[in-house]
């Protein structure tokens, strides 16, 4: 045995440098709300194990090293952890795991191996208030155990439970720390069946204050739910995201969180079930080939798979919310996102020379052209570049125009068409959707009753929901373009003609119009118009 280890055990800590780990762990239990949570619902509770502040802790700690002659050094406090709530990360070898994830506590432990605090000061030992403070986790009591094992610096605590200087005190931690990871697993359990029960009864879920709604999360804000409204408008009518989000941005409309908005964001809050009065959920999924975690929130249903009906006011209908998850789930679409390039054109015209095909550049005039100040053209790239045959140069104001003109009379063709469509008032395959989510439930009910094996069951319950994820994509398609018929196109010149519209806001409607614009080549000599060398490539429809 060391002698900083000997000295810990009997209790002789004069001359030796200790640093404490506060820790404040809230477990979801039963028992008295936090007082940092003022929603109703809230579920988050302080055990009996947290009695004590993290300033208390560290109080303790300090008091009980300088009472027995040694120096207090340095304190390491960690944010709200508990022994339940585990992320995935990924291990030096690739593999993905689920872990307990202590950074604080972590560091702790290099630096006792090292000897020396963050700041530098010289290190012999940590102590801690109790050992639930050090963890309830296996994994992480053993590389506690590993520093005071082979690197011989003792870890204690001040109240007696924790012994990890002795064999025999090794032992009963692992016991005492197994019967604490068994206790925080009880309570993850009965998290979860109070967060279900919350669930079926459509009682909002904890957090910020959603955008859209009140702090009480069930009452609509009107300002904000009007500004939700008329976005969904706009994207069933056919507005690219970005200008929307520009827009709001410039107005100076700000998220819940009082931050600016971004595509990400504004497509999370409008595919949320919640805004057309469901209750929703979130749900991860890992995906072990690309072993990557995303996370999507779904409708939650009760016990018969009808969807629940939330406690919150709804702010768009049914039908506008599938309107909006086909909108996301159609593949990418150019014109969808922000972008920085300083002309119009630039990505959307191509060469339309023999085995060129490139995409043209922008570039300004020399002073050689004798051009008006700023004119520009767009050119094909140079052939030594490697991009391109430097055979195609149009002059770019023209090029501009010619386009601009091309996307207000598709738009105005686009109208037209609308007011010769009359939607059909339901959805034609809406039977046969009803008919895969009862085979659903049938084949549950069996499983259930043993009536089938478990090999038969997985495998016809994936082909039923590959075919009810089918449908409902269909269905949401034809619900958009059952929106879009019986609405009002953007009005392409009218958006054109706003004194405050961007460049990058054009760009987005040229982009979600076209395809590509091909740029024919004309002999050496001849003069064709250019409004006859451009030939549109147009977006198809959804």
């Amino acid at each position: 045995m060391s002698e900083l280890v000997q000295r810990a055990q009997w209790g002789k800590l004069d001359g030796m440098n200790w640093a404490g780990l506060t820790r404040l762990s809230t477990e979801e239990a039963e028992g008295e709300p936090l007082a940092a949570d003022n929603q109703p619902e809230a579920v988050r509770f302080l055990t009996g194990k947290d009695i004590k502040s993290t300033a208390e802790q560290e109080k303790d700690t300090r008091a009980f090293v300088e009472g027995r002659g040694g120096r207090y050094v340095h304190t390491y406090t960690e944010p709200d952890t508990s022994a339940w709530k585990r992320k995935r990360i990924r291990l030096p070898d690739g593999r993905a795991v689920y872990r307990v994830v202590r950074p604080v506590f972590e560091a702790a432990l290099e630096d006792l191996k090292a000897g020396r605090t963050p700041d530098g000061e010289p290190l012999d030992g940590l102590i801690v208030y109790d050992i639930d403070r050090l963890t309830r986790d296996t994994r992480h009591l053993e590389d506690a155990i590993e520093v005071v094992e082979h690197y011989h610096r003792p870890i204690i605590d001040i109240t007696g439970t924790l012994d990890l200087l002795t064999d025999n005190g090794r032992a009963m931690a692992r016991v005492i720390v197994a019967m604490a990871n068994k206790q925080s697993a009880d309570t993850a359990r009965r998290v979860k069946r109070k967060h279900k029960a919350m669930q079926q009864q459509g009682i909002p879920a904890g957090g910020g204050r959603p955008f859209g709604w009140q702090e009480d999360r069930r009452t609509i804000d009107p300002g904000e739910a009007k500004i939700l409204r008329e976005a969904a408008r706009r994207l069933i009518d056919g507005s690219p995201w970005y200008t929307i989000i520009a827009d709001w941005n410039r107005a100076g409309i700000r998220t819940a969180n009082g931050k600016k908005w971004n595509v990400q964001v504004l497509k999370k809050i409008m595919t949320n079930p919640r805004i057309c009065g469901y209750r929703s959920r979130t749900v991860y999924e890992f995906d072990p080939e690309t072993k990557t975690e995303s996370a999507h929130t779904v409708i939650v249903h009760d016990d018969e798979g009808n969807p629940v009906l939330g406690q919150h006011q709804p702010v768009l209908s049914v039908e506008q919310w599938r309107a909006m998850c086909a909108i996301i789930e159609a593949s990418p679409k150019r014109g969808s996102g922000h972008n920085a390039r300083t002309y119009l054109l630039t990505g959307t015209l191509r060469c339309g020379k023999d085995d060129c095909g490139a995409k043209l550049r922008a570039g300004k005039a020399g002073p050689s052209q004798k051009k008006p100040e700023g004119f520009y053209f767009y050119s094909c790239h140079n052939s030594a570049s490697g991009q391109g045959c430097g055979g195609i140069r149009i002059p770019g104001p023209e090029a501009d125009e010619l386009v601009r003109k091309l996307l207000i009379a598709k738009h105005q063709e686009e109208a037209a068409r609308r007011q010769a469509v009359t939607a059909t008032a339901v959805w034609p395959d809406e039977e046969n959707l009803a008919r895969v989510r009862e085979d659903i439930d049938d084949l549950k009910q069996a499983r259930r009753d043993r009536l089938i094996s478990a090999e038969r069951y997985y495998r016809d319950l994936s082909e039923y929901e590959a075919e009810e994820k089918r449908l409902s994509r269909e269905r949401n398609a034809w619900q958009r373009k059952a929106l879009v018929s019986s609405g009002k196109p953007v009005d392409i010149a009218a958006e054109w003609a706003r004194p405050d519209i961007t460049l990058a806001e054009k760009r987005a409607y040229v982009e979600r119009a076209f395809t590509a614009i091909v740029v024919l080549p004309v002999g050496r000599g001849s003069r064709v118009p250019l409004r006859e060398r451009l030939v549109p490539l147009y977006a198809e429809e959804e």
